[in-house]
């Protein structure tokens, strides 16, 4: 039988899903996925943290994921905090 793969897309949403199940907190978008030598993925997920008025206050945070072929949680960290309208600044 022939080793079954998940699309990437697919483990990237799988990724995002299974964090905020385990955070309670609001999915906002992926924004990276790369595979480890290992065959696992690790997934970087922007989460929704605190809702502000207005939005460009929100505070989000980035996730990295660690997810196996199959797109199952392994672990995960958060890797910065940071405001909305902060996203595109280096965090130092």
């Amino acid at each position: 039988m022939a080793e079954r793969k998940t699309p990437s897309a697919e483990l990237a949403r799988r990724a995002r899903d299974q964090l905020a199940e385990v955070t309670g907190l609001q999915p906002e978008s992926v924004s990276s996925l790369e595979r480890a030598e290992d065959g696992s993925w690790f997934v970087t997920v922007e989460l929704l943290e605190l809702e502000r008025v207005p939005s460009t206050d929100d505070v989000l945070g980035s996730y990295e994921a660690r997810v196996d072929e199959d797109g199952e949680l392994l672990g995960y960290r958060r890797l910065r905090r940071y405001a909305r309208s902060h996203a595109y600044e280096q965090s130092g």
